[in-house]
């Protein structure tokens, strides 16, 4: 067994070590450069460290020794690249806050203004914004490699981690697709969508893809590999449906956005379609509308948010996120894991399911 707090503080170390050894690096590209690495460092403090802890609590289900310095590593890669897919997706979904702080690239815009620089501040901001994910994601890619050089099990530590990159790409460009191709699609696929968009985009990447990253490293066997996917499957469907929820009904001290944030962003989530299965034509019209207004009032978004709950379309989702979380203890019931690995594993699955942030 592990302890999550522990697993935490030790990748919290690690990731300082490593920013620590990234400013060395930058100490002779001058204080301009440095910029973009103060940012990426500021990205990666604060969270829940939600995919490092199932990587570390795959690596111990499969055998590893609990904090050992190769797993520690590989997770805390994986939260660099957390940091880089955040970034990215503020700057996508023109979010102005992360976890209470301005997002990345409102930063760079409010620097840019500070310093009395010539021409757009908000231009400066998106651009510096992509950069600065490009170079989490090369930071990711480097903590990742410096792990497993020479480990008996990289290729397929390598392999899982390139597959969960792309799955969660693939699954971003759908969301940002969705929001627009979903006039062209017929009403009764649109529900599905969202739950394949779930998958790409979250559901592998926050859970079933670290649980297997941490698993291969220590050589896990095939049973548990397949054990460890399909359980992480579906606590991460439950995971981004929690999500969804949070993105419309979440408090706002809580989550550090603004309640509602995915209705102004106008994201086609399942409670979308599970919303407008339930509406009227002329109700359908005006909820359309509606969603993705960004100067929507705060009366307008809590008329949206009862639409959801009196169509019935919270109640569907909260069943959904209890089956998953229920088909995902069955399978840890009998799934071939390490003494003490299912107790881990369901805790990390209640704090990923019901959580308020």
């Amino acid at each position: 067994m592990s302890d999550p707090m522990h697993v935490m503080e030790e990748v919290s170390q690690r990731l300082g070590r490593f920013v620590a050894d990234q400013r060395d690096v930058a100490a002779s590209t001058g204080p301009i450069a440095r910029q973009l690495f103060d940012a990426a460092a500021m990205t990666l403090t604060g969270g829940k460290r939600l995919r490092a802890q199932f990587c570390h609590t795959g690596w111990v289900a499969a055998g590893g020794e609990p904090y050992a310095e190769e797993a520690i590593a590989v997770a805390s890669s994986l939260e660099i690249f957390q940091a880089a897919a955040l970034v990215h997706d503020d700057l996508i979904d023109h979010s102005d806050t992360r976890r209470g702080r301005p997002a990345a690239h409102r930063a760079l815009e409010i620097a840019h203004r500070d310093a009395g620089w010539s021409g757009s501040s908000e231009d400066f901001g998106v651009s510096g914004a992509i950069l600065l994910g490009d170079l989490l994601v090369a930071w990711s890619d480097d903590l990742l490699e410096e792990a497993v050089a020479g480990h008996l099990h990289a290729p397929l530590v390598r392999a899982e981690y390139g597959r969960m990159r792309r799955d969660v790409t693939l699954g971003q460009f759908l969301d940002v697709a969705q929001e627009s191709a979903w006039v062209t699609q017929p009403e009764a696929e649109h529900a599905d969508r969202a739950l394949e968009i779930a998958s790409l985009k979250s559901a592998r990447y926050s859970v079933e893809q670290p649980l297997i990253i941490g698993a291969a490293l220590a050589g896990a066997t095939e049973d548990q590999r397949s054990s460890l996917r399909e359980f992480g499957h579906h606590i991460g469907i439950a995971f981004q449906l929690r999500d969804d929820v949070l993105g419309v009904f979440g408090d706002t001290a809580e989550t550090g956005k603004p309640a509602g944030d995915d209705i102004r962003e106008g994201k086609r989530t399942i409670l979308v379609a599970y919303t407008r299965e339930r509406l009227s034509p002329d109700a359908k019209d005006r909820f359309d509308e509606a969603l993705g207004d960004r100067d929507l009032s705060t009366d307008e978004v809590h008329h949206i948010q009862q639409e959801m709950q009196t169509s019935g379309a919270l109640d569907r989702v909260e069943s959904i996120i209890e089956e998953n979380a229920t088909a995902a203890l069955g399978v840890l019931a009998t799934a071939p894991l390490q003494e003490g690995a299912r107790e881990d594993l369901a805790r990390l699955a209640e704090a990923a399911i019901h959580r308020r942030a």
